[in-house]
């Protein structure tokens, strides 16, 4: 693996074909290109008059909110050129570009660099830019194909005559998808900057981040991207990575870019004045940057690795919270739930069970008898999840902690510059604490062989690896970080407190796959797998893992959570946008913190986000210590009834939501999708955010504002029915907005015609729900037809899928006849059903 260190700035700049916000000239600098056209020469604070002429650039304010007002004159030397022509290869195109003057923004430009188009699918083509003088890092995830010729490529590639521009067209439309400026390209060693257009305003994704909308503001926003244990925040940069857009051209196709580099980097927006859109990469030392351009969303095309199929137990209701503190509470939580009669499937243990909050411990005091209240709930069909932090005590007597002395005689930890020292931070446990490489293989048998034996101790049946950014209380580990320039690089991208080693190690920390400069953001990555294949190990059944930190690919082998929300509605709106942007990253089984992590909630706040959690795929209720309780059964009465009966909706459907995370294991693609998805040609539909589907037929239109009884719901071009009657909504058959009655005890439910949905009655557990009889809800489309289909295995073996030992069936409805085709009979559990 060629290896490089890189930090990647990405801004990319985006503006509409139609309905700009673009002035010819600004009226403060009539000399000067338009505002919206800007591209900034002075990417890092500090900026003067003085400091950006210096560099050959534009000096002009501007009453556009985040406009440059340091930015690139139109006719610009920086840059690179092309050298040559461009040279065909088995899969492509290959170019030298060379450096077109010595002025650079950060120093050490390199130059030739080489660009390198490779169509790996008739879909899919990925390019590179690299140094061939250097070896660089590359994230070690494995993007490839069989290879297309250009001929056979979707897409064409063009070089301009005067070498000034690299494009990517559509060849059934002509549509640009991707044209960057040469001359606006940096490459030098610590700091990459590239810029691109694509076709419209309608850009989706780049993550983790808490946005406001789905569809992007595009008026000069930066989000920053380096993991980081940061509770959602605006415009700051959270617990994982991933640097992927969708854009929605103007005819409805879609494509989507992968911009893959694990370096700290910022995609930032911005509506140019003719309406095109550009992007721009500003990155470090000794980069490469490999970008992967797809038709719509890269989970469909195995580019990153299909979602992990999910046990059915895993998709019935969770609780959780960090501060039960005794088993005495915890066994009043669960009882208060089975007294109300509460659908609930498993149960999650948070660090308040360890002993001192030591890995692969339990108190035996405040949780004495926690091994007997495990296999218990295993009795009663549920389930139990523990949670395992990445960091780990060195301070404890000797011989009394294993895992610590363990990871010493295998030489497991992080490092610091030297390579052969453990790099030693503070964070849950007493004292200090050091920090396993789950990218080393060591590691790996170390995390395998400590997670069996813990098995003997509780019998958990999942794991949930928490705090894996990693987080570290401190600004890098003791005695702090050396004023090198990888710790302290002369650009860093629009992160929380503009530091690499804020609340984690130092960049210049040592991984087996090299500096933590570039390996950081992959750490609760590299964890996931080996923590999968040990749950599977552990419980010879399919594992549950869930993760904090995520990077590219992860959904392969993890679930994740939207992070430490917060108990207000703000953070119920925002997390329908959360859950809908992981599943264009590959991440279908996800969830937030229903009724908010942090601060107290409220009666009406938290029933509401008990009615939109049970929507979720990953549908968990959790709280931290020191706030009220909140499970659905502490409120009383009226509460605890609302909730059984949005559960038991849930539940109810579980068949239909566990069949499309079947189709998005084998096929690809989301589970959870935005109106946008299904009626992408519908304009309307670009920037709805306050409902979402599930797969194509069912959605969910949730309350969002304290006080409201009735929401303002979009009905797109299609036959829809109310849930709970069977009638047709809206009665005008036109498509709009319509205003819908949802008292506290609804949440407004629909399902679109043309769909069959299969469907179990309830019960308490998934365990129970199993053995009940399914039947199907047929909602016709306007010719009277409609369709669906049916997955359904024994519900946690491994492997059902590949070893065929499924029933797949497919529903037709047409001229009042229903016709079923069994495509699969290979689970004989079915028959009884």
């Amino acid at each position: 693996m060629a290896r490089m260190r890189s930090l990647c700035f990405l801004a990319v700049v985006l503006a509409a074909l139609g309905g700009c916000l673009g002035e010819e000239q600004d009226a403060q600098c009539p000399s000067s290109i338009a505002v919206r056209k800007r591209i900034d020469c002075h990417p890092q604070p500090g900026a003067s008059q003085e400091s950006c002429e210096a560099r050959g650039c534009t000096w002009c304010s501007s009453d556009v909110p985040n406009a440059p007002w340091c930015f690139f004159p139109e006719d610009s030397p920086y840059g690179y050129a092309r050298s040559g022509n461009p040279e065909q290869t088995d899969k492509g195109w290959r170019v030298t570009l060379n450096k077109r003057q010595a002025m650079s923004l950060f120093g050490n430009d390199i130059s030739p660099i080489v660009f390198e188009v490779e169509f790996q699918t008739k879909d899919r083509l990925r390019f590179r830019l690299y140094d061939p003088n250097a070896q660089r890092f590359e994230v070690p995830l494995k993007i490839d194909g069989p290879g297309v010729t250009a001929e056979e490529a979707n897409y064409e590639v063009e070089f301009s005559d005067d070498s000034t521009h690299f494009t990517i067209k559509r060849k059934s439309t002509g549509t640009v998808l991707w044209d960057s400026p040469l001359v606006d390209l940096f490459f030098s060693s610590q700091f990459l900057q590239i810029t691109t257009t694509v076709p419209s305003t309608s850009v989706y994704g780049f993550g983790e981040h808490e946005h406001p909308t789905f569809k992007h503001n595009m008026n000069f926003v930066t989000y920053g991207m380096y993991a980081r244990d940061q509770a959602p925040t605006s415009f700051a940069n959270l617990y994982g990575v991933h640097p992927f857009y969708m854009c929605v051209e103007p005819d409805a196709n879609a494509h989507g870019v992968l911009l893959l580099n694990s370096n700290a980097q910022g995609p930032a927006l911005a509506r140019a004045q003719q309406c095109a859109a550009e992007a721009e990469c500003q990155c470090g030392r000794n980069t490469l940057l490999r970008a992967a351009l797809t038709s719509s969303e890269y989970p469909s095309l195995q580019a990153i690795g299909r979602p992990h199929m999910p046990a059915y137990w895993a998709l019935g209701f969770q609780l959780s919270r960090w501060g039960y503190n005794s088993l005495d509470v915890l066994n009043e939580t669960v009882n208060r739930m089975k007294r109300y009669d509460i659908p609930y499937d498993v149960q999650h243990y948070d660090i308040d069970y360890m002993e001192r909050r030591l890995d692969f411990t339990y108190d035996k005091v405040n949780f004495a008898g926690l091994p007997e209240f495990f296999k218990e709930m295993k009795k009663s069909g549920r389930h139990n999840v523990v949670i395992l932090d990445p960091f780990i005590a060195k301070d404890e007597e000797p011989g009394t902690y294993r895992p610590y002395e363990l990871g010493q005689e295998m030489g497991v930890w992080v490092n610091n510059s030297d390579g052969v020292t453990p790099a030693v931070g503070q964070a849950w446990p007493p004292g200090d604490c050091v920090f396993p490489d789950y990218s080393n293989p060591r590691t790996v048998e170390w995390w395998t062989q400590l997670c069996l034996e813990f098995k003997d101790v509780l019998d958990y049946d999942g794991i949930w690896i928490d705090m894996n950014e990693p987080s570290n209380f401190m600004r890098g580990q003791i005695p702090g970080c050396a004023d090198t320039e990888i710790n302290n690089p002369p650009f860093i991208p629009s992160i929380t407190d503009r530091s690499l080693a804020e609340k984690t190690l130092c960049p210049d920390s040592k991984t087996y796959l090299g500096e933590h400069y570039n390996t950081h953001s992959l750490f609760g990555w590299s964890q996931t797998e080996p923590t999968f294949n040990v749950v599977q190990q552990a419980t010879g059944k399919r594992p549950f893992v869930l993760s904090r930190s995520t990077f590219v690919g992860s959904g392969k082998h993890t679930a994740h959570w939207l992070g430490d929300n917060f108990s207000l509605w703000k953070d119920l709106r925002r997390s329908i946008i959360g859950i809908m942007e992981f599943n264009l990253f590959g991440i279908p089984y996800i969830g937030a913190d229903i009724c908010g992590f942090n601060y107290n909630t409220t009666y009406e706040l938290c029933l509401r986000w008990m009615q939109l959690g049970s929507f979720y795929p990953f549908s968990r209720n959790h709280n931290s210590e020191g706030n009220i309780e909140q499970d659905p059964a502490v409120f009383g009465d009226e509460f605890a009834e609302i909730s059984r009966a949005t559960l038991r909706i849930r539940y109810s459907l579980l068949p239909y939501l566990y069949t499309l995370f079947y189709e998005s294991h084998v096929h690809g693609g989301t589970v959870v999708r935005s109106l946008m998805h299904e009626f992408t040609s519908d304009p309307e539909t670009h920037e709805i955010d306050t409902a979402f589907l599930w797969g194509s037929a069912f959605m969910i239109a949730p309350v969002l504002e304290e006080e409201a009884r009735t929401v303002e719901v979009y009905f797109p071009d299609a036959q829809w029915f109310d849930y709970y009657t069977g009638r047709k909504v809206p009665s005008s058959w036109k498509k709009g907005y319509y205003t819908v009655y949802a008292p506290l005890d609804k949440i407004p439910l629909y399902i679109r015609g043309g769909y069959i949905l299969p469907e179990q009655a309830p019960a308490t557990t998934t365990t129970e729900s199993r053995l009940n009889p399914f039947g199907l809800i047929i909602a016709l489309d306007e010719r009277g037809k409609a369709s669906g289909s049916l997955f359904w295995d024994d519900g946690d073996s491994i492997d059902t899928i590949e070893n065929e030992n499924y029933f797949l069936a497919k529903y037709k409805f047409s001229k009042g006849h229903l016709k079923t085709e069994i495509v699969k009979d290979g689970y004989r559990g079915a028959d009884t059903l």
